[in-house]
């Protein structure tokens, strides 16, 4: 039987530890062995590391990933598309399983809220067989039930890998908030999903979009992505005169739709304000749990605000993301996100890296 390595998170907040797992020789029926080609460091896995969300330790991260099939199990035929699967096919996947049975998935039609959602990278600890459930490693192994999806030759796994669950994650966010023709639209952060969220935003037909975040060269690859205006966080670090600025580049009135993209709680009322009265506020960036903050519930009232939030994301919103990077140019702006990558041993590092802000999008190259 042969092996793999893996970078293992066993204690919140200290270095990953390289581990060892077992591969076996045929995966379980319904299911596939993967070898990682690319795997992406998201703003999660920084959450997770710091330990802001309730995990089974040890952990293998990774949500965001593409690989190749090695095996496919007994039964597995065709990805969710129903494109045919062979050993050799480069392949990404929905990063959670839901059980479909449960109120939530069968009754409210909101999967993301399976009570028994379980995601690679995050709900599996990897002292248990068959351990290989998360990005950060050499293989990984895929349940029976996963959503894969076969990528088409023309495009890159830069893109794929670029986007992330931060395109998927915006898209299922824009579903319950949505931008429309001519809108006005304020994005806080400028990271993955503030990207994605801009993207979006652009491609529905927005008049003006306005991103505030930091810091200088994610503000850049902003205005590449089609942002009109940038506001720069660490040039403006108080909220009386961020706000100021917005309402000169939205006619005095604010903006139509604000998206949170930040994952700091302190994000929420202050985006609550840019908001127009009849405005929409989406907060889809606090996945984590960062902590409390004190609002003034009268906000919402007095502006008639009308408030979204979004949790994750479904297969149909991979399948989009995928369709919308093949068929147009932002395939190109999304690989280009990807600023640095590192070997596997080096994923600590990477970490730190996205932690501070020192890179575009980071990524392991196993």
């Amino acid at each position: 039987m042969s092996v793999a390595r893996a970078a293992v998170l066993a204690q919140f907040c200290q270095p990953l530890e390289i581990r060892t797992y077992p591969v076996p020789g045929e995966p379980e029926a319904g299911g596939a062995l993967v070898r990682v080609e690319m795997a992406g460091i998201c703003g999660t896995d920084v959450h997770l590391w710091l330990g802001q969300l309730s995990i089974p330790l040890p952990v293998i991260l990774g949500h965001e990933t593409v690989g190749r099939i090695e095996r496919l199990g007994a039964g597995l035929a065709h990805d969710w598309r129903g494109t045919p699967l062979a050993p050799g096919d480069r392949v990404t996947w929905a990063s959670s399983i839901v059980c479909g049975e449960c109120y939530y998935c069968r009754v409210k039609r909101q999967p993301t809220r399976c009570v028994s959602r379980k995601a690679y990278g995050i709900s599996y600890c990897a002292d248990q067989p068959p351990h290989l459930r998360g990005g950060y490693a050499d293989h990984i192994l895929l349940r029976p039930g996963t959503a894969i999806f076969r990528l088409p030759d023309s495009l890159p796994t830069e893109a794929v890998v670029g986007a992330g669950c931060g395109l998927t994650t915006a898209i299922h966010g824009l579903e319950r908030a949505p931008v429309i023709w001519g809108d006005v639209v304020v994005i806080q952060g400028a990271g993955p999903v503030g990207m994605a969220a801009l993207a979006l935003a652009r491609h529905s037909g927005a008049a003006k979009i306005i991103l505030i975040g930091g810091p200088k060269h994610r503000l850049d690859m902003a205005l590449e992505f089609g942002a009109d205006a940038v506001v720069s966080v660490d040039n403006e670090k108080d909220m009386l005169e961020r706000r100021k600025l917005v309402l000169e580049l939205t006619g005095s009135y604010g903006a139509d739709v604000v998206v949170e993209c930040v994952g700091h709680p302190s994000a929420v009322p202050e985006g609550m304000e840019l908001c127009r009265d009849g405005g929409t506020f989406l907060v889809l960036g606090q996945y984590a749990n960062a902590g409390d903050v004190p609002f003034n519930p009268h906000t919402i009232t007095r502006k008639q605000l009308h408030v979204a939030g979004s949790w994750g994301f479904e297969p149909r919103h991979v399948d989009r993301a995928i369709r919308l990077l093949e068929g147009t140019a932002w395939k190109e702006r999304f690989a280009r996100q990807i600023t640095h990558r590192f070997p596997l041993e080096q994923a600590g590092q990477a970490l730190e890296t996205m932690q501070q802000w020192r890179a575009g999008k980071t990524v392991l190259v196993p």
